[in-house]
């Protein structure tokens, strides 16, 4: 039976990536979408919308405030969020910064983000899967800012193993930084894509994870016990698991959410 606690867990657990592969919803399907359709089927569980900043121009607003997830790099934040902030059409809620290959990337990055974001504005700087990633987590280490893990892309090799991963989320949390994921996660548990042949990680594997960093957590498929362990938590699990792993960007909210409700985790309907 799904619980307030269970429901609270997955609030703004989604990022609407639906501009990213493989979904590459055009720009004027996806943000009509986001603006109406998403939000009153799903509600809270709705992140904001991840847009790239080269794709800012293409926007055409007709509705509620968008709230927006930039990606930027430094030299392309300060022009990009002041057009975003100067906009009524547009609120900006968070932004990430690409992938930085070592300590020095990283302090420009939290340097611009810095200079230019009111401290509102959640900020996120994808880590390199390179030998650099403890560096770089070293530099983001009590500046208040995300790291962003790949958990997945077109390639095969984008798809980090549950061992890598595992080391990457015990690094974070032994430094006390939270994390988003990107690419990948279409789904709550870790399964083999019949199209692809690539392994997936699971959604749910990764919320285990958040709390309990270990390879065996993100390797789980049994679903009905994950779930049920869910259910278990207490409020301060629950508040635990989610400020380490704040939300994770899907091209369809409609798949993790369809597993959610399978699972018992989420009511046949969701609304606002």
């Amino acid at each position: 039976m799904t619980t307030p606690l269970v429901g609270a867990l997955f609030a703004g657990l989604f990022d609407d990536a639906a501009l990213f592969p493989p979904g590459n919803a055009p720009m004027a399907v996806a943000v009509p979408a986001h603006q109406r359709g998403l939000a009153a089927a799903h509600g809270h569980l709705l992140g904001p919308f991840v847009l790239p900043a080269a794709r800012l121009s293409e926007l055409r607003l007709d509705g509620p405030p968008l709230d927006i997830a930039l990606i930027a790099a430094p030299a392309d934040l300060p022009a990009a969020a002041a057009t975003i902030t100067t906009n009524p059409g547009m609120r900006l809620v968070a932004v990430e910064a690409p992938v930085a290959a070592d300590a020095d990337q990283t302090r420009l990055a939290v340097r611009t983000m810095a200079a230019t974001l009111t401290p509102d504005i959640a900020r996120a700087i994808e880590i390199p899967r390179t030998d650099r990633r403890d560096e770089v987590l070293d530099v983001l280490a009590g500046t208040g800012c995300r790291a962003k893990l790949r958990t997945g892309g077109l390639r095969a090799d984008l798809f980090p193993p549950a061992a890598e991963l595992a080391g990457t989320i015990r690094a974070c949390a032994e430094r006390g930084i939270a994390f988003k994921c990107t690419a990948g996660l279409h789904h709550a548990i870790r399964h083999t894509d019949p199209a692809t042949g690539f392994d997936h990680h699971g959604f749910l594997n990764v919320l285990l994870a958040a709390v309990d960093p270990s390879e065996a957590q993100l390797r789980r498929t049994d679903a009905a016990t994950m779930a049920a362990e869910l259910r278990g938590w207490s409020p301060s699990d629950a508040a635990r698991a989610r400020s380490v792993f704040t939300s994770f960007g899907t091209c369809d909210i409609a798949d993790p959410v369809h597993d959610l409700v399978r699972l018992g985790l989420l009511p046949e309907r969701i609304s606002v």
